[in-house]
């Protein structure tokens, strides 16, 4: 940990919770408006790339001890799945489908294979975003 960057570490505490939670909003407001899985994955790399700056490598993999290769690769097999999950029922590559559930606390909420879909990008940009820094600037 570096002592002389006290202000940046403090600020990036409560600012990559902030982050993280807009990406978050973003992922699933994607949707019915702009964002989804991209942008959200993007933010929250970005959001980890603020960790990477304020702390060292080593501080930031103890915290998310995350293998940022077998992310990408389980983000890219959810996302082929899905899209490709429409051709088990002879429809075209890509048809996704809905329906309405009842879940609690949130009440009637429509699900999509488009959120798996979705799922598997945020995975893979996050993945493969941090599997980049890591080659570059990381010192495994």
């Amino acid at each position: 940990m570096k002592s002389n960057d006290l202000i940046l570490q403090t600020t990036t505490r409560v600012t990559f919770f902030i982050i993280f939670l807009f990406s978050i909003h973003i992922f699933f407001a994607g949707h019915y408006t702009p964002g989804g899985g991209f942008v959200g994955g993007l933010l929250m790399a970005s959001a980890i790339v603020l960790l990477l700056l304020a702390y060292d490598f080593k501080t930031v993999k103890e915290v998310l001890p995350f293998n940022y290769l077998a992310m990408t690769a389980i983000g890219m097999i959810v996302a082929v799945l899905t899209a490709a999950g429409a051709i088990v029922f002879n429809v075209p590559f890509f048809t996704h489908w809905y329906d309405y559930f009842d879940i609690p606390l949130l009440g009637e909420t429509s699900i999509h294979t488009a959120l798996f879909f979705d799922i598997g990008v945020y995975l893979v940009v996050v993945g493969i975003t941090l599997t980049i820094i890591e080659m570059m600037g990381g010192d495994n």
